[in-house]
């Protein structure tokens, strides 16, 4: 198979969604990755729970987008890695976070670039 470039492929489903959509579940995805819901203090229940939900939307949100790019549609695979790098440039560096938002624990960045 070979990439290909066009406004015709079937994505997923006949009729589903365009490239520039997959952009944003690509943010969506980047976004629950980096999210620090959980404040202290929460019944560890409660905590449990509420990231079991959040882990499991983001990896069918990610899986989603996987299934996409694997249509071989280069605008799908633009549109998947500019979300990625968009999603992880708001919610990943530091660029957009103050220290307090930060955990003790947390370092500044997930970068390896640091």
């Amino acid at each position: 198979m070979a990439f290909q470039w066009g406004n015709t492929a079937e994505i997923i489903f006949s009729g589903w969604l365009g490239p520039s959509s997959w952009a944003y579940l690509s943010v969506l995805v980047e976004w629950i990755s980096h999210a620090r819901i959980l404040r202290p203090g929460i019944d560890n229940g409660a905590a449990s729970f509420v990231q079991t939900v959040m882990y499991s939307a983001r990896i069918g949100a990610a899986y989603m987008v996987m299934l996409a790019v694997m249509s071989f549609d280069v605008g799908v695979l633009i549109a998947a890695v500019v979300g990625h790098a968009g999603g992880f440039l708001l919610f990943g560096t530091r660029g957009f976070r103050n220290k307090s938002q930060m955990m003790d624990y947390q370092d500044p960045s997930d970068s390896p670039l640091n």
